[in-house]
């Protein structure tokens, strides 16, 4: 218990804690996204056994660090580049976010309605909770090896995971009832999922891109999309105003 009294400790325990919710915050549309596609009634639980498996991955990779340490030790040569078990579980997983998210466009754009095949129903319960499994493997793996970069100490790596993990649930069906009701801002989320899937495939060759430059390039495209939104809701909203019929009077003089 040493490390309540540790200024330090807490410094580093608020930091990741910022930033294993940073980190989340393409898991969130991700998880977002695919939980769409089920029934309204399937959805918060689905959002929620999708945010507490990725908890839960988290937490097991924590408790198995030496293994995830070894994973970035090369396994073989390709013309010279080093490969390791992280490279290959980032080269697949991105490969994997690329296709979701360019069959989620696809689908959107071109894919039968959801309201006559049943929002999602095809895909099941399952289905949604696998595919979210997936991909919660290499947004976790990738968060951890960050973790420890950060802190050596588990017992904080954890409490940061789980506080991050909560605020996320939180978060999570405000995020994705807005996403819903702005299909733009589904196909920005989409497109940035596509970006991430790419920086992920180039990791996985050592080509280190920072984040931040992605983080704010998105954070741009929602500011000028919410201004978008906004004008569309302010033109919409005068239109109605100009089609406004007239109204009689159903008092009669005396």
């Amino acid at each position: 218990m040493e490390w309540l009294s540790s200024p330090e400790l807490w410094v580093a325990f608020l930091t990741l804690t910022a930033l294993e919710i940073v980190l989340g915050i393409d898991n969130i549309i991700f998880i977002s996204i695919l939980v769409s596609r089920l029934p309204k009634h399937q959805q918060a639980r689905g959002r929620f056994f999708g945010l507490a498996l990725a908890m839960g991955t988290r937490i097991l990779l924590l408790l198995s660090i030496s293994w995830v340490m070894r994973l970035t030790t090369d396994l073989f040569h390709v013309f010279g580049q080093g490969i390791s078990g992280r490279d290959l579980i980032l080269f697949f997983g991105g490969m994997f976010l690329l296709f979701k998210s360019t069959a989620e466009i696809y689908h959107g754009l071109e894919g039968e309605d959801e309201s006559q095949n049943g929002g999602g129903k095809a895909y099941g319960f399952m289905g949604i909770i696998i595919q979210i499994a997936i991909i919660d493997i290499v947004f976790s793996l990738d968060s951890v090896i960050t973790a420890v970069g950060l802190v050596n100490h588990v017992p904080i790596m954890v409490a940061a995971i789980v506080i991050s993990v909560f605020v996320m649930m939180l978060s999570a069906g405000t995020i994705s009832n807005f996403i819903d009701k702005h299909p733009s801002l589904k196909i920005l989320a989409l497109s940035f999922l596509i970006v991430v899937g790419t920086l992920l495939v180039a990791e996985a060759f050592d080509v280190h891109v920072p984040k931040g430059y992605v983080y704010f390039a998105m954070a741009f495209s929602l500011a000028v999309e919410a201004v978008n939104i906004r004008m569309r809701i302010a033109r919409a909203r005068a239109k109605e105003e100009e089609l406004d019929p007239v109204k009689l009077r159903k008092d009669f003089p005396d």
